[in-house]
């Protein structure tokens, strides 16, 4: 026996021995195990199967399926952000790290948008939305849920309720203010409609314990019980700047733009599935969501969204 089978060999008794398994079990289970497959571990037949029309136009198909890659990458965000949040002895390098590879998922998510601003017929496009109501892009939950690992609950709160501190500390009061909020209510009356209604009765108990859960883990709270030489690391700095620009500037601009062809393409200009007053919802100028304030200059607040 090699040097090297006999020290693996090693290893593998000290990892079993660890977990009170029969070392020579395993290695017998080895014997007749299957060979891995690219198939079998990747599983494109079930994720293949998960594309379902609900009409018969073609292009149909592009939007369900840009739309299940986007959560696919939302996923690998949380993914990395997790590791960010969960972490007990953070260095800059690995932060700054993580948040470079968060912002290259969101880079491609901006960038992307050419596939389905570019890639569908309108007149499809007009046609099969009608089918879709009132589902909108708004229910992702996996997107709400990295707003709530990127910063503190003050800084998704409708800007015109930021100042209440109450909402920082109430999660059930500030989910009634966060800034998305006022996409799915009648500004008159205050009443919810089927979009958020929805959404809620799906995901406001998760979404509550996540609240809870990246109260002082989240991106911003773990940036600031860095030592201050941490904080004012400069490839820190300049990996969180644009991983708060590419968020809530970036990619929703883009997000807006390819809404805006569609919806204002026809003669009569058209609503959002869900029913909201989707230019104010989405243009990062009305809300001025922006995860990380502090790293901002007094300027880049007044003109946030717009340079």
């Amino acid at each position: 026996m090699s040097e090297q089978r006999e020290e693996i060999l090693k290893r593998l008794q000290n990892k079993f021995e660890a977990i009170q398994q029969n070392t020579d079990t395993h290695l017998e289970g080895l014997v007749w195990a299957k060979p891995i497959t690219y198939w079998d571990y990747i599983q494109p037949e079930a994720l293949l199967s998960l594309q379902i029309q609900r009409t018969t136009l073609p292009d149909e198909m592009v939007f369900i399926m840009y739309h299940q890659i986007n959560e696919l990458l939302f996923k690998m965000i949380l993914w990395e952000i997790d590791q960010v949040c969960d972490h007990s002895d953070l260095t800059a390098e690995f932060f700054a790290e993580k948040l470079r590879r968060i912002s290259r998922y969101f880079d491609m998510l901006s960038s992307s948008f050419t596939i389905m601003g570019d890639g569908m017929e309108v007149a499809q496009y007009m046609k099969f939305r009608n089918t879709l109501t009132p589902a909108s892009g708004f229910q992702s939950a996996q997107y709400r849920i990295i707003e709530f690992a990127s910063t503190e609950i003050k800084q998704l709160i409708d800007f015109r309720f930021r100042q209440d501190p109450s909402l920082s500390e109430d999660f059930e009061k500030a989910f009634e203010h966060l800034y998305w909020q006022a996409a799915g209510k009648d500004h008159a009356t205050g009443k919810k409609n089927t979009l958020i209604t929805l959404f809620e009765q799906k995901y406001k108990s998760e979404f509550l314990r996540k609240m809870e859960a990246y109260k002082t883990s989240n991106l911003w709270s773990k940036f600031k019980t860095l030592p201050q030489s941490v904080q004012d690391d400069e490839q820190l700095i300049k990996a969180m700047r644009h991983y708060d620009y590419t968020v809530n500037v970036t990619w929703v601009l883009a997000h807006f733009h390819a809404a805006e062809k569609y919806l204002e393409s026809g003669p009569k200009k058209a609503e959002a599935t869900g029913g909201s007053d989707w230019k104010k919802y989405m243009h990062p100028k009305y809300q001025r969501r922006i995860f990380f304030p502090d790293l901002w200059t007094e300027e880049e607040h007044k003109t946030w969204g717009e340079f």
